[in-house]
């Protein structure tokens, strides 16, 4: 007799015997095209390229005034906020019912957590010109807005402005704020002002820093200039972001040959803002006027032997280990070529009070050498103890080692 439980499953089988019966009868007949297009008339594959231009600048202007007016509303409701909790007698509890209330009327919409309301309410609080929202603000997603309250309040405007011009995602802003490259961007030492023209001495004394952290390489201070090279290449990423936007990699060690000898560039970019080669030379050691003469060689040979005629006039960066700023500067007021002067740092240096308080090298293996000198004293005297009282062992010694003698 047949059970419920058996007619079930020999149904479940001939339904999928059917199922796979007409999957094949499917996939036997030949393939028909549903639509039937004409061909292609001239100079259409351009017209097509310029509508999905048009699309894709359609969709960024939606999305950037989706941008904006979600920021104005932020903006709003922080000001309401902060109003209401100032001078409306609410206590700062409301922020939390409010968020309940309005998570109960918009249960579809996010961001209306007790957390990012009080962002919204900060952010009204440190930008209190609306105009401000509206002319800069407005180009920065919201969570780069609020990584830039918790991590640069004192220099908000700088880092909104600077990820505004070269379009820092939220990760590379955070390492942004976190190397101080407010305290680092248009530092080096440069004759720039006296060998480029303006706008362009200001544009390409804006895009140095110093000085440069390479402690993603993961080398020491001791480091040579072969390795560094070699470390910043394999780490090219990390290296096109500490130098910043608009650096392209041309390559390493670039042959160029001048009369009947051959040179190398350490390394070589090309700039698109500035539309010009940028040549880096590394130096392991101290700033000295000599490197100068170097670098100025190099310029040359590229300017002319690389260097197209739309190109800007090249440009050397001379990264060493330390420098004398004042010595640069008497250096750079003879050189003809636009050269800037950085130190580079491969580690990040510790805090001067922990420094501080870190015991150096020789202190350390001279402690070690104490406490091996105190260790031989003690055995010693406890030897020389057992040999006193008679005893017929000597101290005692590792289970390993006794093991060993009785074999």
């Amino acid at each position: 007799m047949t059970t419920s439980r058996g007619k079930k499953a020999a149904s479940k089988k001939g339904v999928i015997a059917r199922v796979s019966e007409r999957r094949a009868e499917v996939l036997q007949q030949p393939l028909q095209n549903p639509v039937a297009l004409e061909p292609m008339p001239a100079g259409y594959p351009e017209w097509l390229a310029d509508v999905k231009a048009r699309v894709h600048a359609a969709q960024l202007r939606s999305a950037h005034a989706a941008n904006r007016e979600l920021l104005m509303f932020y903006w709003d409701l922080g000001r309401d906020i902060s109003e209401k909790i100032a001078r409306g007698g609410y206590g700062a509890k409301v922020v939390d019912r409010l968020s309940h209330d309005l998570k109960a009327d918009f249960p579809t919409m996010k961001g209306f957590s007790p957390r990012n309301l009080k962002y919204m309410r900060r952010f009204a609080d440190l930008w209190p010109d609306p105009e401000i929202v509206q002319q800069l603000l407005h180009n920065l997603p919201w969570f780069h807005l609020c990584t830039i309250m918790d991590k640069a309040a004192k220099h908000r405007d700088w880092y909104a402005r600077a990820a505004v011009e070269y379009g820092w995602s939220r990760p590379i802003l955070v390492m942004q704020i976190e190397t101080g490259a407010h305290e680092r961007f248009g530092k080096a030492t440069t004759n720039f002002e006296r060998t480029l023209p303006k706008p362009l001495s200001d544009l390409a004394l804006e895009t140095l820093k110093d000085p440069y952290r390479f402690d993603f390489t993961g080398l020491s201070r001791e480091a040579e200039e072969r390795h560094v090279e070699r470390a910043l290449v394999e780490h090219i990423t990390e290296f096109l972001i500490e130098l910043g936007a608009g650096f392209a990699y041309v390559g390493r060690q670039v042959p160029l040959v001048v009369g009947e000898r051959e040179f190398y560039l350490d390394l070589l970019f090309y700039h698109l803002r500035l539309r010009a080669y940028v040549v880096i030379e590394l130096k392991a050691v101290e700033f000295e006027p000599e490197h100068l003469g170097q670098l100025g060689f190099y310029l040359a040979a590229v300017d002319g032997q690389v260097k197209r005629p739309d190109d800007a006039p090249s440009i050397g960066l001379l990264l060493c280990k330390t420098k004398d700023a004042v010595v640069a500067e008497y250096a750079l007021k003879s050189a003809t070529g636009p050269i800037g002067v950085s130190e580079y740092q491969l580690v990040e240096s510790l805090p001067k009070d922990l420094a501080a308080n870190l015991p150096s090298i020789e202190r350390i293996e001279e402690e070690l050498s104490k406490a091996a000198t105190t260790r031989k004293v003690a055995e010693g005297l406890a030897l020389a103890a057992a040999k006193s009282s008679g005893a017929a062992k000597k101290p005692n010694a590792p289970k390993a080692a006794k093991k060993g003698r009785k074999r």
